[in-house]
């Protein structure tokens, strides 16, 4: 990128190898004897399980709690959320309809990479701004009684389905950058998700939402959590709030779509498979069904391979091991949240600031919103690419670390004791596999 340069929406690949400051073989050897010591370790000296779900933490003073709950935060909040729904509504239907509109930025950028990093920092967020949400509270519908249950074998099910309609969007569809794509996209996800809310309640929102779960997923590893018994706001070690992720059906399959669509993102950047596509596909059409299998296979790679480790292990009978891969899904989120910062963390900085500079003037009518129509793209990151790269390897390096030491921990309570560290061989394995495709894409191959 160049200052002043405008960034093409899906552009946002990880670069080559040509901007890392250190070889692709060193980089592989270091992250796979980051992760060796680091199993070594804890398989040496870590014999009892130090993470406790049932942790309180340190409760904050209590107007912390008093604030974020008052109902006038709460509507603040949603009101909030419905206004920027509609100013970014109004950008999607009489905006320009080319690069200048800012609904790409946002829906790529803001929703989905600047969700993770908010809730990883303060919480669920989406849960107090959806737009869906505050228009069903606003109505007073939440008020009315007589609905019927969600039904639990759904779980997470229909929230991993519309996660993957997004990635097949923005690495599948035929023109993901596409004003008019992105819009009637929105309108589905609203009119479902609406709907949903209508039968079911703040149920459906909670279970089915796409953008909640995700956010969901990603606060928990946010060091800020509510404590069981009083319900005031606490900090405390981010591993203790990991185990608290509801396993329910789908809780696996909304992890393997969230790591194997940024794998595939990476992948799909190659010079190779955008060969093989374009000398393959005889149409737009079949371009997009090979997409679209390229992407679900990397998702179905994830799933399987963290489904076959986790369940290889002896000394538990067979409904224990059909557990096994819900009650250890969680170890997948470090890495999940390493993933999306080292593949997007330039990404959500610039191209961050230039969607909220053409959100200023979403109509392109000259508008100065707070003063931001004048305001200019920093491009600090791509300005510095050795910082950026180390960077990049330190999150997918660092995530690994983290999922290793979940995992362990979890292994500890569920394992019996005479299969807690061979049970956690496969799993060991998978990570490794795991951090070196991870690399390699990083390097572009």
């Amino acid at each position: 990128m160049t200052p002043g340069a405008h960034v093409t929406v899906l552009a946002h690949g990880l670069g080559g190898s040509t901007d890392l400051p250190i070889p692709y073989t060193y980089a592989l050897l270091g992250a796979a004897w980051a992760l060796t010591a680091t199993f070594a370790v804890v398989a040496l000296a870590w014999r009892k399980p130090r993470f406790d779900e049932e942790r309180p933490g340190r409760a904050l003073p209590p107007w912390v709690t008093t604030v974020v709950d008052a109902p006038v935060t709460r509507w603040v909040l949603a009101l909030a959320g419905l206004v920027f729904t509609l100013w970014v509504a109004m950008a999607a239907f009489f905006g320009p309809q080319n690069a200048e509109n800012p609904l790409p930025g946002v829906f790529y950028v803001l929703i989905w990479v600047g969700l993770v990093a908010v809730s990883w920092a303060i919480g669920p967020v989406w849960r107090a701004i959806s737009p869906v949400r505050g228009l069903y509270r606003l109505l007073q519908l939440h008020r009315r009684r007589q609905r019927p249950p969600y039904p639990a074998r759904l779980g997470y099910w229909p929230a991993a389905f519309g996660l993957f309609a997004f990635v097949w969007l923005e690495l599948a569809s035929p023109d993901p950058g596409s004003v008019a794509a992105i819009r009637t996209w929105l309108l589905v996800y609203l009119a479902v998700t609406f709907a949903g809310a209508l039968w079911f309640g703040e149920r459906w929102c909670a279970r089915a939402d796409p953008f909640q779960v995700y956010g969901v997923v990603a606060s928990r590893l946010s060091m800020f959590r509510r404590q069981r018994d009083t319900g005031r706001i606490a900090i405390g070690n981010p591993f203790d709030h990991l185990p608290t992720l509801p396993v329910r059906p789908g809780t696996v399959a909304v992890l393997s779509i969230l790591l194997g669509s940024t794998a595939f993102d990476s992948f799909s950047a190659m010079p190779a498979w955008r060969n093989f596509v374009d000398s393959t596909a005889g149409s737009a059409l079949t371009a997009t069904l090979l997409k679209t299998a390229g992407l679900a296979t990397f998702a179905l790679i994830v799933a399987a391979t963290f489904t076959a480790a986790a369940r290889a292990t002896g000394g538990v009978d067979r409904q224990r091991r059909r557990e096994l891969p819900g009650l250890m899904a969680h170890s997948l989120i470090p890495i999940v949240i390493g993933y999306v910062f080292a593949h997007y963390l330039s990404y959500l900085i610039e191209r961050g600031q230039q969607t909220v500079i053409l959100l200023a003037d979403p109509l392109q009518r000259g508008w100065n919103l707070f003063g931001l129509g004048d305001a200019e793209v920093s491009y600090l990151l791509s300005l510095h690419p050795s910082v950026l790269a180390t960077l990049k390897v330190a999150f997918v390096v660092a995530g690994h670390m983290a999922g290793v030491v979940a995992a362990h921990d979890r292994a500890l309570r569920l394992l019996p004791s005479a299969h807690q560290i061979t049970g956690q061989l496969a799993m060991m394995l998978v990570m490794v596999g795991y951090t070196f495709m991870g690399l390699y894409l990083l390097f572009g191959g």
